[in-house]
């Protein structure tokens, strides 16, 4: 961790997305926020830098002037994960800034949380290939806690295994893919379809201050899914 970082004052964050349809940036800065969002999903390694620096500009700070930088660290597309972890470790490189990976199913929730007060969360992701990227959360003082784990399964694998039995919300695109999905206890957040920069943030805050950033060179990006795709190709044992 470089030492010349003091978590203890107000948190200067970055946060990045690009590991779904949208391409998000989000700035925490001196108690404000700025934002840049946009739904572009092949235009993600083009519009990602001009965004940093739109924001950075509106604060009017330099990104050494960034305590942290946060990035989507799935799971999502894997062109959309590897474009993210790729353009946060060349920003962090630069300025030999700490990086804090976070789910982009909590930043969903966290979304949900915010914008409609939901207690409990259940996210979807379309992952392809008949199955979802899913994940379970429950709001604790005011931000989004995963129940159990993330994973990708099948649709047809949840009917019977939901963490929770009361009402809650439901956000994500795997909801749109597999509308079975959604029951008579859940509520469609349309607000949190995708993951967004901006709703990183105070999940991305509390990490750090939990000691959860790292160097650059330990970035992990979450794909769920590789080990199980590396098994289906052909000609591996």
């Amino acid at each position: 961790m470089p030492e010349n970082k003091d978590f203890s004052a107000p948190l200067s964050l970055l946060a990045l997305d690009t590991c779904t349809e949208f391409c998000s940036v989000a700035l925490q800065y001196q108690g404000q926020v700025f934002a840049r969002e946009a739904d572009a999903p092949r235009e993600h390694s083009q519009r990602l830098l001009p965004m940093v620096q739109e924001v950075l500009q509106e604060a009017g700070i330099s990104l050494s002037q960034v305590g942290v930088i946060a990035y989507g660290r799935g799971p999502g597309s894997f062109t959309g994960i590897r474009i993210c972890t790729s353009m946060t470790q060349g920003l962090a490189l630069g300025q030999d800034l700490p990086v804090v990976g976070i789910s982009t199913l909590a930043a969903m929730a966290q979304a949900a949380i915010t914008l409609k007060g939901a207690a409990q969360v259940a996210t979807a992701i379309d992952a392809r290939m008949g199955e979802i990227y899913w994940g379970e959360y429950r709001a604790v003082d005011g931000l989004a806690s995963l129940v159990g784990e993330e994973r990708v399964c099948a649709p047809e694998e949840l009917s019977s295994q939901l963490a929770f039995d009361t009402p809650l919300a439901a956000c994500g695109t795997g909801f749109d893919a597999y509308p079975a999905l959604l029951t008579e206890q859940m509520s469609l957040v349309e607000e949190a379809k995708f993951p967004l920069a901006r709703f990183m943030l105070p999940l991305a805050e509390a990490a750090v201050k939990a000691g959860l950033a790292t160097e650059v060179d330990q970035l992990q990006p979450v794909y769920l899914r590789d080990t199980v795709t590396w098994k289906k190709l052909p000609g591996r044992e």
